[in-house]
């Protein structure tokens, strides 16, 4: 269970400047976890925001629990990120003054088997950035593929 990957945000490579990354824990119910050791998670239009001084996970969809009748949880609940203090005004500063965007990249089981969210600070991309990724992702697709059939 260790070091396995639950849910990842792969669009956000594509959409932002992912600059710098922070490991953060989740204030969970039961039955949140019980649903994520399934491996059901979906993080892909989730971001994160500033609530009363703290980070709170918003728009992740952590299906319901099957077996658990009526104590399951919301699926899309706003969830508290666990942080140290200076990450969280490192991340306040750069969101309020630098007008930064907090992205959840990965959510995963570290080491002790806890769940873990990588969160990243990001920048958004333009149209022309966006295409300019894609132009550069297909020629070293393309350049992979010559270099084999020449090899």
């Amino acid at each position: 269970m260790t070091g396995k990957l639950i849910a990842e945000n792969r669009r956000a490579r594509y959409d932002y400047f992912l600059e710098e990354t922070f490991e953060a824990g989740l204030m969970l119910t039961g039955t949140e976890v019980k649903s994520l050791r399934v491996g059901r998670a979906n993080i892909a239009e989730s971001y994160a925001s500033v609530e009363n001084g703290e980070i709170v996970l918003i728009n992740a969809d952590i299906p319901p629990y099957g077996h658990a009748n009526r104590f399951n949880h919301e699926p899309r609940r706003h969830r508290k990120l666990l942080l140290h203090k200076k990450q969280i005004s490192k991340l306040i500063g750069a969101v309020q003054r630098e007008g930064r965007t907090i992205i959840p990249t990965k959510l995963y089981w570290n080491e002790k088997g806890l769940a873990k969210l990588e969160l990243a600070l990001a920048k958004g991309k333009q149209n022309h950035d966006k295409r300019q990724a894609t132009a550069d992702r297909d020629w070293q697709r393309d350049k992979a593929r010559l270099l084999r059939d020449r090899g």
